[in-house]
């Protein structure tokens, strides 16, 4: 498998987390967002969005992180990233697109060069626009994840979810962003048990090849 990727990605991050919970190893490919790689002629005839990641596995190239992740949940099923009752993986996806199509897109690399860009906006302002949608995004889910059953260190029961998998890397933004994470105690003691896992750490950005370039 070949991973299209970009180490301060949220979207990339929540993959390569997957693929290490899984045990796949995997060939990583770097597209350097903030010089425009992603936009180069030879990756959007893979990837005609022209975004990270991509996850290549033979004759099959699949865009779109959950995408992704549900992609490899069905073809390696152990350890399962969704527990076993229906009603359970249903709030596990509840959990986890309200982060990835909920919080993350206002907030991603395009969004914010748009603002800065053809919008004219000052830093203080689009980190004000930032710091706004995550709070709201936030604080609805800190609500949401006190009325699911949980161990205190899993968004949902005691087993990493893909729920999970969504937290970790928006937590990591929002601190990049010095976005005030103090209101959020269920989420922050959540995402500090998952950073210590294995499969976490390794994927992290600062861990990544991409990271010095």
């Amino acid at each position: 498998m070949k991973l299209y990727t970009y180490f301060r990605s949220s979207a990339a991050y929540r993959v390569r987390i997957a693929l290490n919970i899984k045990g796949l190893s995997y060939e990583s490919v770097a597209r350097q967002l903030a010089r425009g790689e992603q936009r180069a002629s030879d990756y959007l005839a893979l990837n005609p969005q022209g975004l990270v990641p991509l996850l290549v596995d033979g004759d099959t190239a699949i865009s779109q992180s959950l995408a992704i992740i549900e992609y490899l949940e069905e073809t390696h099923p152990e350890p399962p990233l969704l527990p076993a009752s229906t009603a359970e993986r249903a709030l596990v996806r509840s959990l986890a697109l309200a982060i990835a199509c909920d919080i993350h897109p206002l907030n991603n690399l395009r969004v914010l060069n748009y603002l800065r860009g053809p919008m004219a906006q000052s830093d203080a302002a689009v980190n004000a626009w930032y710091r706004h949608w995550l709070a709201a995004g936030l604080q609805a889910l800190e609500v949401q994840a006190a009325r699911v059953p949980s161990d205190g260190q899993h968004l949902l029961g005691s087993q990493v979810t893909l729920a999970d998998i969504c937290l970790v890397p928006q937590l990591y933004n929002a601190r990049r962003f010095e976005c005030d994470l103090a209101p959020y105690p269920r989420l922050t003691k959540v995402g500090a048990h998952l950073e210590t896992l294995s499969a976490f750490s390794r994927a992290a950005p600062a861990v990544q090849p991409d990271a010095a370039a």
